[in-house]
């Protein structure tokens, strides 16, 4: 397994472009998020079949061409489990790879469950144990070390062979188109902005909160995403989500209060009077303006047997296609399609997963005929 390490942009550029005679390349990225909210991207690895390069993006000031090459359609990028890599190409290039395929999910079409890692699917198709134990390193951290540089170039070494083989038994079982759509689904669904104005809507606890309260929360919550996004900061560095509740709940108006409640002093210090500016003017709201109190779904009467009904029907989908019950339609994809149908009234413009490309006539039709 050789390898070389791309520093300049000269070099890049002669990767990139040789890169994009290719019809796939293999891709992957080591990177930290501790503290920030955004990933902090730490090395590229890249292979074509030929070339296999390890490219340091701390030392390359301009990086246009792997942007081009991210870009480039004729190129088919293939990737492992590449949520948060999607995120680090995006807020480093402003892009994500273009088209993409996810082994995790050919994968995952192929009867294994939705979280298999690379390692477990080298080991059964290409009879390799790969040595995980540099995935937690600091990769920001320079010089990188001889085993975390092997460790990355193996990422991408054996995705090649793998992917070729789960290429094979995808197009054999006809899932190849089905595996394009769920990886497009996977970028849509990574790349979602929260509106600053709804961030509240995602917040942990927030259904208990009576209506006037909500609109304490939006304010706090809005202002919570921006501060963390102008700091690139984690949310919950800026106010923990917890306490975010508590003040809104209680509608604290002085720090001994947020003292008593065992908020951490620094946050206190930091943000205390920020958040009680912030009650003072939910509380000045109008009532007209509040927002409707957070219902559940799972507080209706109804949903714990109709829930039950349509985890029925997914199993035996599951035992017909071969697919796990969890890919055809988690609990979060049930819970989608049932909001759908109660609370959006089969709205064409706001399909749930299950009503959209390959789940709708494996399993999509049947759950909506047994909520008809």
């Amino acid at each position: 397994m050789n390898y070389i390490i791309i520093k300049d942009s000269q070099q890049l550029t002669e990767v990139c472009q040789k890169a994009r005679l290719a019809d796939v390349v293999m891709l992957d990225t080591e990177f930290v998020r501790t503290r920030t909210y955004h990933p902090q991207l730490g090395l590229i690895q890249l292979y074509d079949g030929e070339q296999l390069v390890l490219i340091d993006p701390l030392e390359i000031d301009d990086m246009q061409a792997f942007s081009e090459l991210l870009s480039d359609t004729s190129v088919t990028k293939v990737l492992h489990a590449c949520g948060e890599d999607l995120e680090v190409f995006q807020h480093a290039f402003g892009c994500t790879p273009t088209p993409m395929i996810d082994t995790q999910l050919m994968a995952a079409f192929l009867g294994y469950g939705l979280s298999t890692g690379f390692a477990a699917l080298v080991n059964d198709y290409l009879s390799v144990e790969l040595d995980k134990s540099e995935s937690r390193a600091d990769w920001l951290a320079r010089p990188l070390t001889d085993k975390q540089l092997d460790y990355a170039a193996a990422d991408v070494f054996y995705l090649l062979p793998l992917y070729q083989q789960l290429l094979e038994q995808v197009e054999v079982k006809g899932w190849l188109e089905a595996v394009e759509q769920e990886s497009q689904l996977l970028v849509e669904k990574r790349l979602k902005q929260v509106k600053p104005e709804q961030a509240y809507l995602s917040v942990k606890g927030a259904w208990i909160l009576k209506p006037q309260q909500l609109a304490i929360l939006k304010i706090i919550a809005q202002w919570r995403l921006l501060e963390a996004q102008k700091r690139d900061l984690a949310l919950n560095f800026i106010v923990k989500e917890a306490n975010m509740v508590e003040v809104c709940r209680n509608e604290m108006t002085s720090l001994k209060e947020m003292n008593e409640a065992g908020f951490d002093h620094r946050e206190i210090r930091r943000h205390g009077n920020t958040l009680i500016e912030m009650v003072k003017q939910g509380q000045a709201i109008a009532e007209s303006e509040w927002p409707a109190k957070i219902t559940r779904l799972m507080d209706n009467p109804a949903y714990k047997q109709l829930f039950k009904l349509l985890k029925d029907e997914v199993k035996l989908a599951s035992e017909s296609s071969g697919l796990a019950t969890e890919f055809l339609a988690s609990k979060k994809q049930l819970n989608q399609f049932i909001s759908w149908v109660w609370n959006k009234d089969r709205n064409p413009e706001q399909l749930p997963d299950v009503m959209q490309g390959w789940r709708k006539e494996i399993v999509g039709e049947a759950l909506n005929k047994k909520m008809s």
